[in-house]
């Protein structure tokens, strides 16, 4: 996989994550420690994304 296509597979998934996190604080049954792990997730992706598209 290119380089190109990694960051874009990370991008996706980070942009799933996101959505999974408002949807899960917007529920008032979701657990907190379930919606603190998937901000942690989506923070590490995040790093990893700035990573490798840095120059």
């Amino acid at each position: 996989m290119s380089l190109n296509g990694h960051l874009e597979e990370l991008r996706r998934k980070h942009d799933t994550l996101s959505k999974a996190v408002e949807e899960a604080q917007r529920s008032p049954g979701t657990d907190d420690l379930e919606i603190a792990k998937m901000k942690k997730q989506k923070l590490q992706l995040k790093e990893e994304i700035t990573r490798l598209a840095a120059p």
